[in-house]
């Protein structure tokens, strides 16, 4: 069960970028208003796919997988900080798409 944290983590990262490109995508269709809730949901995507990952980490402490740890740690922070910028980038554009939407 514990396994799938880590699958878990993965669709919900891919949700988490793959969330502001539908908004983008959608961007030329006319009263185009679900665009916040949107963003809100990718950030929580990708809130909730760190906190996985982060969980894991956990339950390999616990049992005391010391190889485990030592092997994916530097990986897992890398992709985390991946994840994290490119889900915070994306959503930046989108809501700088949108404001020069609003302001029109």
């Amino acid at each position: 069960m514990i396994v799938l944290l880590n699958l878990g983590s993965l669709v919900l990262g891919l949700i988490a970028w793959i969330l502001p490109v539908v908004n983008l995508m959608r961007y030329e269709k006319q009263n185009q208003k679900n665009w916040v809730p949107l963003t809100i949901m990718s950030i929580s995507a990708c809130a909730i796919s760190l906190y996985f990952q982060i969980f894991y980490n956990y339950h390999l402490v616990k049992i005391e997988d010391w190889s485990a740890l030592m092997d994916t740690t530097g990986a897992v922070a890398f992709v985390a900080v991946v994840l994290l910028i490119v889900t915070i980038l994306l959503n930046v554009i989108t809501l700088i798409v949108y404001r020069d939407r609003a302001a029109e």
